[in-house]
């Protein structure tokens, strides 16, 4: 299994899971178009793409893939918001799924559940699928109260530092009121830190720090940071990022 990035900041989202009979999407923050690049243009090897929140960077190009007849998975609340819930056009009805309800798209299983972010009711994953084992996917939340087992990669918001994020309110860069907005819905290094902690990592191959901030964070330093705590292969998902994700190194 390949984990391809075609975008993980506030430009836009979406990671492509990849095999050479099924790909699973996760966020739609990217145009199809690069996510038919990503799968060299064999578009019915497409399951589905999962979104997370209602988020433009995340969600703005739902349409597309409706279009395209691509199944598109989000909460109720998520698909209210974007309007598509109601819809009259039976191809534009995205797929609504529940917190802690597991659903398959072929051999991918997908656990949801809540996080912390400033929106509608914005989802995690928990994926699962026989070569990648157990992913945990985590992104624009403040922090996690819930514990993993099992875990063989990571894929983890690490949006920004307190220390630079203060730098900058102190220096005029930021206006003071971003702060708040930031510490209630994006997780920080340290908490990123703290959620890797309090889960077993002993089987975990990859960490991928995905959404850094790009005024509030320090990649190589973040990538340095994380490795040392964890001891752990750890990657910052740049655009274009390409990396085998399996269960094992082997």
């Amino acid at each position: 299994m390949e984990l391809t990035v075609l975008g993980s900041s506030s430009s836009g989202n979406s990671y492509v899971l990849q095999n050479d009979t099924e790909a699973l999407v996760i966020e739609c923050g990217v145009s199809l178009k690069e996510v038919k690049k990503a799968v060299d243009f064999n578009v019915s090897k497409l399951v589905g793409a999962l979104i997370t929140h209602e988020h433009l960077d995340h969600s703005k190009y739902v349409r597309e893939f409706l279009n395209s007849r691509i199944p598109v998975f989000m909460s109720y609340g998520t698909g209210t918001k974007l309007g598509y819930v109601g819809s009259t056009e039976p191809h534009l009805l995205p797929v609504s799924i529940d917190s802690a309800s597991k659903f398959k798209l072929g051999k991918f299983t997908i656990l949801p559940f809540d996080v912390k972010h400033d929106a509608a009711e914005p989802l995690g994953f928990l994926i699962n699928h026989p070569e990648t084992g157990n992913v945990l996917f985590l992104t624009d939340s403040y922090y996690s109260p819930y514990r993993f087992e099992g875990l063989n990669n990571i894929l983890i918001e690490c949006n920004y530092s307190l220390d630079i994020l203060q730098r900058n309110i102190d220096a005029g860069r930021i206006p003071p009121a971003v702060r708040n907005r930031t510490l209630q819905s994006h997780m920080s290094l340290e908490t990123c830190l703290e959620t890797l902690a309090a889960n077993d990592l002993s089987q975990v191959n990859n960490i991928v720090l995905i959404h850094l901030s790009d005024g509030n964070s320090h990649a190589d330093n973040f990538l340095n940071t994380v490795h040392r705590a964890t001891g752990k292969t750890v990657h910052v998902a740049d655009k274009g990022l390409d990396i085998q994700f399996n269960k094992t190194p082997f």
